[in-house]
């Protein structure tokens, strides 16, 4: 019989809270589920991340039409995993801005994404039936862009690779407030299946080195001083670092990755069980700190018969 994927047991909705940052910036966040962030400039709204679903975003645009009836005119996807970008559709947005290398993973590998995403993750996408297809970027950029929303200035950033090679921060300088995608999250475990372990620590550098004041992280409440985001960003690099010290310590003897993963499992399990997902998550982040640390600088494809061979083969054995 099949184990079912941790998540497919998570069936219980999460509170959301709304949480005002500043006059310009707000936060969706549901208790580990995926954050939204929203912006408001003098003309305009700007959504960061989506929802998995049309439907559930309608949520988040009832919150916004809470502080301001003015038009939603941009999205930003920060990386292309489905549960960040399907609902784009709902908001009706003029432009879908992504870096370039987002779109060319959602042209290498969105379709099975999205099976993948959904099969593991039910909850999450809720009224799947809604989603018209892919999300597909309407503006790309390399490196940085620059929107000004009337006199807000707002800085779309590739600080480096981590969660995914597309990753990008969307950054207010004027109020030292970041929405971070994935790169960074709060007592929640992050999600590291086409993560690059080499690359992601100094990555959090680059976001430290901005000094954010307020940050919203991919999971996981706001935090709203400079010391929660130092937390923050340090219990992010304390888990991808642990992880994958770990893992290349038993690649590194030539041992089989279900030995690994147990080894893995036992060494993190004590410090970061408690947070979310973290069952779920771990088969995922082990299998890509192997491929890493043995023969695949790049993340391999996931697909649904994939995750299932790996959930069946590894978490049963932990």
């Amino acid at each position: 019989m099949s184990k079912a994927f941790a998540s497919q047991a998570d069936l219980t909705d999460k509170t959301v809270s709304f949480d005002k940052l500043s006059d310009q910036a707000y936060a969706y966040t549901a208790e580990g589920d995926p954050n939204t962030g929203i912006v408001v400039g003098d003309d305009g709204v700007l959504v960061a991340d989506t929802q998995a679903t049309p439907v559930m975003a309608q949520d988040v645009i009832r919150r916004i039409r809470e502080v301001t009836d003015k038009p939603i005119r941009t999205v930003v996807l920060t990386h292309y995993h489905a549960v960040r970008v399907l609902g784009a559709s709902a908001y009706g947005a003029q432009n879908i801005i992504a870096s370039e290398d987002t779109r060319d993973l959602i042209v290498e590998r969105g379709a099975a994404d999205m099976k993948s995403e959904i099969e593991r993750f039910p909850r999450l996408f809720r009224a799947v039936e809604s989603v018209p297809g892919l999300t597909w970027p309407t503006i790309t950029f390399k490196g940085e862009m620059t929107l000004w929303m009337g006199s807000l200035e707002v800085k779309l950033m590739q600080l480096g690779r981590g969660h995914t090679k597309g990753d990008t921060v969307v950054w207010l300088p004027q109020q030292k407030i970041m929405f971070s995608g994935d790169l960074v999250e709060f007592n929640a475990t992050p999600y590291a299946g086409d993560a690059y372990f080499s690359d992601w620590p100094a990555t959090l550098d680059a976001i430290a080195a901005l000094k954010p004041e307020k940050l919203v992280p991919g999971r996981g409440p706001a935090l709203t001083t400079p010391q929660q985001v130092a937390e923050g960003l340090a219990c992010t690099r304390a888990f991808v670092s642990e992880l994958y010290a770990a893992v290349k310590q038993g690649a590194a003897r030539g041992a089989p990755m279900g030995e690994v993963y147990r080894e893995a499992y036992a060494k993190l399990k004590p410090s970061y069980g408690h947070w979310v997902i973290f069952d779920h998550c771990l088969p995922f982040d082990v299998s890509r700190a192997y491929d890493e640390a043995t023969q695949h600088r790049d993340p391999r494809i996931w697909t649904a018969q994939r995750d299932q061979e790996l959930w069946q083969s590894l978490e049963s054995q932990a």
